[in-house]
């Protein structure tokens, strides 16, 4: 277990090659009635599907952002990288291992949604940020106060409980938990969402900024596109549980392929654009549990012929990124 003092980027980490790989994964759940009442009512089982045939990989030392509305699976997916949830199919691997939960515990690390319900409020920040590294049989003494310092708090808050910090704060405290068993891969699971807008870009330079320092590889889940812009260089577009569009950060900008990412980016609100009439977004995502049939996104597409109706899109490579769409070549 490394010391405080051996917080640096290891030689083999500076390397620019795939560290992670997401090959097939998809998530089903189970959400029928209790047993006795499906058995009463003559109820049939039901499930929903969260996440279905995603693949993806991931550099080393870059950030990976996974975008999308509320229920197209970018938090199942996180989940599943870093092991708090086992995928009904596929595989991740992590530097080309199949890991299980207990044996990646150390090499990935997660940064939660909401700073005010992932930080024990029992628990000095001192035991917090070195609890992954107790977990794992190692010495923690001094490392909670060398990475306060790190996150921009003072080396005397260690001695403190949560709730004696601003939202802010507390993400600091998450981001320095992630960073105490020294990891290879962290996951930012909307890290910035529950803060105050003047907040937000403190937390996301911070991070840019470890980044580097430590040599890490983030995979960012987050549904604002202009955080997104700013922090990723490669950017995949869920709906409905399904990968449709994954390119680099600008390409994806700037000559957008699937219907549905369009639709995304002309939603979002860009300071260069004040007057504009943007189109307002056509429909909802559909029930997860009896999704329609060919391309989840045909009820909602303004390109939708009939082969969308009836076949699901295969990813295509296009330019340097992916599509899954049949009229986006």
């Amino acid at each position: 277990m490394r010391t405080p003092s051996e917080f640096t980027v290891p030689k083999d980490r500076r390397a620019s090659d795939s560290l992670v790989s997401v090959l097939g994964l998809s998530r089903t759940f189970d959400v029928s009635p209790p047993f006795l009442n499906r058995l009463i009512e003559r109820l049939p089982k039901r499930t929903l599907k969260a996440v279905t045939d995603v693949s993806f990989n991931v550099e080393r030392g870059t950030v990976f952002a996974l975008v999308g509305e509320s229920g197209s699976g970018k938090t199942t997916i996180g989940r599943m990288v870093v092991g708090l949830m086992e995928p009904s199919a596929g595989n991740v691997l992590i530097d080309g291992e199949r890991s299980g939960p207990d044996s990646r515990r150390g090499g990935v690390q997660m940064v939660f949604q909401d700073p005010y319900a992932s930080l024990n409020p029992r628990w000095r920040v001192r035991d917090i940020i070195a609890e992954p590294v107790v977990a794992q049989g190692g010495k923690a003494t001094g490392i909670a106060e060398q990475l306060l310092e790190k996150v921009g708090l003072s080396a005397d808050d260690a001695k403190l409980f949560p709730h004696q910090f601003s939202g802010g704060q507390r993400q600091r405290i998450g981001i320095a938990r992630a960073l105490a068993s020294n990891p290879k891969l962290i996951v930012c699971d909307e890290p910035t969402s529950a803060l105050d807008v003047s907040v937000q870009a403190q937390v996301l330079n911070l991070m840019s900024d470890l980044k580097d320092e430590f040599g890490l590889t983030y995979i960012f889940i987050s549904h604002d596109l202009t955080v997104v812009r700013h922090m990723a260089d490669r950017i995949g577009v869920l709906y409905l549980g399904r990968l449709v569009e994954e390119a680099p950060v600008e390409e994806l900008f700037t000559d957008a392929k699937h219907p549905y990412t369009r639709m995304l980016l002309e939603a979002a609100p860009r300071m260069d654009a004040f007057g504009r009439e943007a189109s307002i977004p056509i429909g909802e995502i559909p029930d997860p549990i009896s999704p329609p049939p060919g391309c989840a996104f045909h009820p909602r597409c303004p390109l939708a012929t009939e082969v969308c109706r009836r076949s699901v899109p295969a990813m295509q490579p296009v330019n340097k990124g992916r599509v899954a769409c049949h009229h986006a070549l």
